[in-house]
């Protein structure tokens, strides 16, 4: 709690009588209360205002890819015209995926880079449908470059959708889309959605 003090001006009367003052006080009072404090984001050095990011809180980005035969693949999200349409990570830590196959079976799971028509900040062309490699934080003390999402055997159930939650392992990857490839055995369609969380 502030307050203000008063003091005497070195050339009044009073200070001339002897009279001295304190214009600060010997005592320094600090507060003694808890106050909620809300951040919802910074101003950068350039002084452009930065928001936080929240978590998402539905799936969003739903795509169906018909027909896709044994051994085929897909690149997923995509846009609602069939244009590749990247997910960007940027600020957040995790990522929920879902996908729903029409044929239950094994298919592989990958996180790739997204399409070379996108920038990936201020770089372009990017190498496409590659995975993203980079180290990993369960290999402390490895300086190893690694697949940072590489399933090739995931058993998926069909007509329902299969959540799956990916930690940390794409934190702030930008242009991010997931390779998923029919392993099942016969034809599938298959339908995707995501959502990011900080």
């Amino acid at each position: 709690m502030a307050y203000n003090r008063e003091g005497y001006a070195p050339w009044s009367l009073t200070r001339k009588a002897g009279v001295q003052s304190a214009t600060v006080d010997g005592d320094i009072e600090v507060p003694q209360y808890i106050q909620p404090v809300l951040n919802t984001g910074f101003v950068d050095d350039k002084g452009d205002w930065k928001g936080s990011k929240s978590s998402e809180e539905q799936f969003h980005s739903f795509g169906k890819d018909e027909g896709i035969a044994n051994g085929g693949e897909i690149l997923a999200p995509t846009g609602v015209t069939g244009k590749p349409w990247p997910l960007d990570m940027t600020g957040y830590n995790d990522l929920q995926i879902a996908i729903k196959p029409t044929n239950g079976g094994s298919y592989a799971i990958a996180g790739v880079m997204g399409p070379d028509d996108f920038a990936y900040s201020n770089l372009k062309p990017v190498n496409p449908a590659t995975d993203l490699r980079g180290s990993l934080p369960s290999r402390v003390g490895d300086p190893g470059i690694y697949e940072l999402l590489d399933d090739g055997n995931e058993t998926l159930t069909a007509n329902v959708w299969n959540i799956f939650n990916i930690v940390m392992r794409l934190k702030n990857q930008k242009l991010l889309q997931f390779k998923i490839v029919n392993n099942s055995g016969g034809s599938s369609d298959i339908e995707t959605a995501f959502m990011r969380l900080v």
